[in-house]
C-alpha cells in the first residue's frame, strides 16, 4: 500500500520554490496529491496570473505528482481526501490551517513541514513585477 502525502497551495505565480516544495514532499510517501486552491475566493486579495484550470495543468504536469485537485478551505480538504501524511509550508498558519492540524492530530495523520528555496516567492515576485512599467 503506498503511502500517501498531500499538500495544498495557490500556486499563482509558479516559481522553482513551488518545484522545491513537491519535490521534497516525495520524502514523505509514494504518492502525492496537490490541492490547488480554488482562486474564486481570492484570499490573498490579489488578481492571479493564472485561472484554477491552468494552475492546476502546470502542477499536474511535473513528474511528482500523482494526482492535482482543487480545494476552497484546508480545514476542508483533509477531511475530503484519503491521506496518511499531510505536508505544510512554513507560512501555511491561518486559523484554517490550524483547523486542519487539529483535525489530522485527531484522525492519526502525521503533519510535515515543508523549507522555503530562499530568496523567492510569489509575494516576492508580485513586488519585483509592480516595480517594472509595461
Amino acid at each position: 500500500m503506498k503511502k500517501k502525502v498531500l499538500m495544498v497551495g495557490v500556486f499563482d505565480f509558479f516559481h522553482i520554490g513551488h518545484l522545491n516544495v513537491i519535490e521534497q514532499a516525495k520524502k514523505y510517501g509514494d504518492y502525492i496529491i496537490v490541492a490547488v486552491h480554488d482562486d474564486k475566493l481570492n484570499i490573498k486579495g490579489v488578481d492571479f496570473l493564472y485561472s484554477l484550470e491552468e494552475r492546476m495543468r502546470l502542477v499536474e504536469n511535473i513528474k511528482f505528482v500523482d494526482k492535482v485537485i482543487p480545494y476552497e478551505r484546508v480545514d476542508l480538504i483533509v477531511k475530503e481526501v484519503e491521506f496518511d501524511v499531510f505536508m505544510r509550508g512554513p507560512d501555511q498558519n491561518h486559523k484554517y490551517f490550524q483547523k486542519a492540524f487539529d483535525w489530522c492530530r485527531k484522525n492519526n495523520k502525521e503533519i510535515v513541514t515543508s523549507t522555503r528555496t530562499e530568496g523567492i516567492s510569489s509575494t516576492r515576485l508580485r513586488e519585483i513585477l509592480k516595480n517594472y512599467e509595461i
